[in-house]
């Protein structure tokens, strides 16, 4: 059996870190894993994980010049008085970002979302060309509105859908 060739190599404790993400109970706020990819050693590593945080300050810890995969859990409050805390993959690419950097973060993309098995993936770059506002409740889900980090940053959020 041939296997398969990758760009990046995503470490077992990255996986086993994702999944007891994905299975932790949460009864408020939001959540975040972030994942690096170690340039030199071409290997994801975990980078921070933040528990009961706002998306205003996960914004903030997010470096401006490097990308990153982000794992968010979030809270979701429905109509019906239930809440909710679905998962969304936000890759983190910032347009500043080393350009040997930005081709790592790309190529490893799909293999990241196969093994996060992340459905939904936003896009988070540094743009002016769309609002966020607009975009996220036109091409993704009205609810992550709450994502709009902070005014002062013009970021584009687009969605894509991964199909296993």
């Amino acid at each position: 059996m041939a296997s398969k060739a990758r760009t990046v190599d995503i470490n077992e404790d990255v996986t086993k870190s994702l999944r007891k993400f994905r299975f932790q109970r949460r009864s408020q706020g939001h959540a975040a894993i972030v994942i690096k990819i170690d340039k030199a050693a071409l290997k994801m590593a975990v980078d921070e994980e933040y528990d009961n945080i706002s998306i205003e300050d996960l914004v903030e810890e997010l470096p401006r010049n490097s990308p990153r995969y982000v794992m968010l859990s979030y809270e979701l409050k429905h109509r019906d008085g239930r809440i909710s805390f679905p998962l969304v993959l936000i890759n983190w690419a910032p347009s500043s970002s080393e350009t040997t950097m930005m081709t790592l973060h790309a190529s490893a993309l799909l293999d990241f979302q196969r093994v996060a098995e992340a459905n939904k993936t936003i896009e988070v770059r540094d743009t002016e060309e769309v609002s966020p506002r607009k975009s996220l409740t036109k091409n993704f889900y009205p609810n992550l509105s709450v994502l709009y980090p902070h005014p002062q940053y013009n970021i584009s959020w687009t969605s894509r859908f991964y199909i296993p």
